[in-house]
């Protein structure tokens, strides 16, 4: 069914580029602890931006969103995945990127398996998630980013954590205050 062919590619490709270092720990970046204007490569009408979006909510995220669209599946989604990327790259002021998108099968996720799209990822600028498939799914940009979310979902947690943290902290000392 052509799963073995995809998976030995997949194998040699990930050799070749961790060979040349782009996997290398001492290369991520730490994410901002609290971004306030994230960029979010994928499809705009599928589930993983809603997703994504409704956790931020859910956890009262505070901040800016942009959705840099691209095709997540197919021959066109390298190029146009790349192209949001570009887009990315030249915008102020973002914070951090998420590249994602939901589930699906080995050749549904395959273009985040592209080659010029995995160097493109380890060359960012600026931090990078790459939040593609559910939790046993693993593709190249997984390797390349600073940093891997199981799914979309887990990457908007990621990002929220620290906004979080801040209001809890602000909530202990205004409980303290009141006491003074």
């Amino acid at each position: 069914d052509g799963a073995g062919q995809l998976r030995m590619e997949f194998e040699k490709l990930k050799q070749k580029l961790a060979d040349e270092g782009l996997f290398d720990e001492d290369k991520k970046r730490l994410l901002p602890a609290l971004p306030d204007k994230i960029g979010f490569i994928t499809s705009p009408t599928g589930a993983a931006v809603k997703d994504f979006i409704s956790v931020l909510k859910r956890r009262g995220w505070r901040g800016e969103l942009l959705i840099f669209p691209a095709k997540v599946q197919g021959s066109e989604s390298p190029a146009e995945l790349m192209n949001a990327l570009r887009i990315a790259r030249e915008f102020e002021g973002l914070d951090l990127i998420v590249i994602g998108r939901g589930g699906g099968s080995a050749e549904d996720l395959w273009a985040f398996n592209d080659e010029a799209l995995v160097r493109e990822i380890a060359s960012f600028p600026i931090p990078v998630i790459s939040a593609v498939g559910h939790q046993i799914d693993f593709v190249l940009t997984d390797f390349a980013a600073d940093l891997r979310a199981e799914t979309p979902s887990a990457a908007a947690e990621i990002v929220s954590a620290g906004f979080l943290e801040a209001n809890e902290r602000w909530r202990r000392c205004g409980d303290e205050l009141s006491v003074i």
